[in-house]
């Protein structure tokens, strides 16, 4: 079966699932093919799902991300001991863990194709990360806290985990409130990564974008929380800052004294 074809298979079946859209024509063109089943899995409910289709979906998304590339994070420099700096997309990046941005339901983005970090992860690694976090917020029973944080599987993905945390929402001024927050979502995240014996962690901006808050502030208390846990004598943990745009790629730079 090639890409093409388990790209039908695996619409076929997700459309099967949802019955307002089971007599839904499939595009001929591929990238609006890509777009539907993107779609189809980010409204997908957290529910069980076949042996074969997952494996079938599996090798799919395998296959795209080989097309898309691995960065594996021991072939950047880092900019100082312990801390890289990268620019790309974190779906593709071969590290022990990558930190999601998540909202307090912990189950990803269900707005088709939305650009953001949840919904990208949640699409990549497979229908299996929503149904990990539904058991987690099942045992928990209620939603997640801002500034904890969250393990699961990667799945698909090439890292081994995603940490799942929930950064603060900025409603008008920052506050202090807000910083100390995000400060959290750092420290919960590391905290969960060495307890995992977790040796390197990809962070994504959390709280930017969607969330408003700024990115410089952003940006300087994830570097001077990151800087103060791993300076722990015991902690051997390495950490990249993943970036996606390069206004984010220059604050950091200039934060982490980059040459």
């Amino acid at each position: 079966m090639n890409q093409a074809e388990r790209r039908i298979f695996l619409i076929k079946c997700l459309l099967e699932e949802q019955p307002g859209y089971s007599r839904m024509k499939i595009p001929p063109n591929e990238q609006e093919q890509k777009k539907l089943l993107r779609s189809l899995f980010n409204i997908r409910m957290p529910c069980p799902a076949g042996r074969e289709f997952l494996q079938i979906q599996d090798d799919y998304l395998q296959e795209e991300l080989n097309q898309k590339g691995i960065t594996d994070y021991k072939s950047l420099e880092p900019i100082q001991k312990g801390i890289y700096l990268w620019k790309g997309d974190i779906t593709t990046l071969r590290c022990q863990a990558i930190v999601n941005a998540a909202n307090h339901q912990m189950l990803g983005c269900f707005h088709p194709c939305h650009g953001c970090i949840d919904n990208a992860i949640h699409t990549f690694a497979g229908v299996q990360l929503r149904a990990a976090c539904a058991e987690l917020m099942k045992k928990q029973g209620h939603e997640e806290k801002t500034g904890q944080a969250k393990i699961t599987p990667a799945f698909n993905l090439p890292c081994e985990y995603v940490l799942h945390t929930v950064g603060p929402i900025v409603q008008g001024s920052l506050t202090l409130k807000d910083r100390a927050l995000l400060a959290s979502c750092y420290r919960s995240c590391l905290g969960l990564a060495e307890q995992n014996h977790i040796g390197s962690i990809a962070f994504c901006c959390i709280s930017t974008g969607e969330f408003h808050f700024p990115n410089d502030r952003a940006a300087e208390i994830a570097v001077n929380t990151v800087r103060e846990y791993i300076r722990q004598p015991q902690c051997k943990m390495e950490v990249i800052f993943n970036v996606f745009k390069d206004s984010d790629y220059e604050i950091y730079r200039e934060l982490l004294g980059a040459d």
